[in-house]
C-alpha cells in the first residue's frame, strides 16, 4: 500500500513541476507564442474588397453558345502580324498534333483518324466565317473528330488561332 501512495505522490509531483515549467516558459520566453502571430489573429485588418467587374455575373461561354455562328465576329482586325504570331503559338500547342505542322491533316495523332483531319489551307476551311470556325473549335464539329476545346483554350486564343488559320490561305 505504501508503494502505491509513493507512486501517486511522485506522479502528482511530476505533473505539478511540469505545470510550473510550462507557466515559467510562457511568462519568460517571448518567442514561440503561436497565438501572437499575425496569421492566427482573425479580423485585425479589414478584408480587401474586390474591384467592381472583376468577377463576371453574366456572359462568358454561355453567350457564345447562344449566338448563331454567323453573328460572331473576331475582335482582331485583318492581318495583324502579332495576332497571327500568337495564333501560330497556340496552333502549335493545341492543333498541330492532329492537323500537322503543314496544316494538311497529317499530324502525329491525325494520321490515325479516318477520314484525316481537314486540310486547313483548303477552300472549304478558308471560306468559312470566323464565327463558324470559332464554334467548331469551341464546341466540336458534329459528325467529325474535332474535340470541343472551349474549356482548354481561352476565348482570345481561339480567335488568334482563327486569325492564324485564315492567314494560311493568304500565303
Amino acid at each position: 500500500m505504501k508503494k502505491i501512495i509513493l507512486i501517486f505522490i511522485a506522479a502528482a509531483a511530476v505533473i505539478y513541476l511540469g505545470y510550473k515549467a510550462l507557466v515559467f516558459y510562457d511568462n519568460e520566453f517571448q518567442s514561440g507564442r503561436m497565438w501572437e502571430t499575425p496569421a492566427v489573429r482573425p479580423y485585425e485588418q479589414p478584408m480587401l474588397m474586390m474591384e467592381a467587374g472583376l468577377v463576371p455575373l453574366s456572359g462568358g461561354e454561355e453567350n457564345f453558345k447562344a449566338v448563331k455562328a454567323e453573328a460572331l465576329k473576331s475582335p482582331f482586325q485583318g492581318n495583324d502580324t502579332e495576332t497571327i504570331k500568337q495564333g501560330k503559338t497556340v496552333y502549335s500547342t493545341y492543333c498541330a498534333q492532329c492537323h500537322g505542322k503543314r496544316h494538311d491533316g497529317n499530324g502525329t495523332v491525325g494520321q490515325s483518324f479516318y477520314p484525316l483531319p481537314t486540310d486547313l489551307r483548303s477552300e472549304k476551311v478558308q471560306s468559312k466565317s470566323d464565327g463558324v470556325l470559332f464554334k467548331e473549335i469551341s464546341y466540336g464539329k458534329s459528325g467529325g473528330r474535332q474535340p470541343a476545346l472551349a474549356t482548354t483554350i481561352s476565348v482570345m486564343d481561339r480567335w488568334r488561332v482563327i486569325a492564324y488559320v485564315k492567314s494560311l490561305g493568304l500565303r
